[in-house]
């Protein structure tokens, strides 16, 4: 399979709010507000995954971030991103449930990886269930804990990958 990485514009939005609710509970999703502020104000930290078909499969988004930990305002608002700060925040992480099992979301990793380099981040943090741990250690990243996030009234985890 054959995959092209790119950034979206907001003829993607749709798909990407179909890709989001699919990932995520109703609390826990991003509204198509947020979604449409984020592809529009962090559009270089927001990478989607297109088949050869020119579906999109999946998607990473996160702003730079100046702390190592998420904050839950992130969630609620989106600024755009200051070259100085030390990370970036993944806020969402999606595949399609048709493409899980397939390396798309190791390979939205990867690519945020590499945006993450080229801006000259220290790392990428984000927060997960404890269910997806194992996932993100596989792809270079360390559990440092409990997060203080109450997000969507669940129990986070801090991972944090140091590039």
């Amino acid at each position: 399979m054959s995959i092209t990485f790119s950034h979206p514009d907001a003829s993607d939005l749709t798909e990407i709010m179909r890709i989001e609710q699919s990932g995520f509970t109703p609390d826990e999703a991003a509204t198509r507000d947020s979604m449409a502020e984020r592809i529009k104000l962090i559009n270089d930290t927001f990478i989607i995954a297109k088949n050869e078909q020119g579906q999109i499969m999946g998607y990473v988004v996160g702003p730079a971030y100046h702390n190592r930990y998420l904050a839950d305002d992130l969630f609620d608002q989106t600024v755009p991103n200051d070259p100085k700060d030390s990370y970036i925040a993944v806020l969402s992480l999606v595949v399609l449930p048709d493409f899980q099992g397939q390396h798309v979301a190791s390979q939205l990793l990867s690519e945020l990886d590499a945006v993450a380099k080229q801006q000259q981040r220290t790392g990428i943090s984000l927060t997960c269930l404890e269910n997806l741990i194992p996932f993100y250690e596989r792809n270079g990243y360390v559990n440092e804990g409990v997060s203080d996030s109450t997000h969507a009234d669940e129990t986070w985890y801090n991972l944090v990958k140091v590039l």
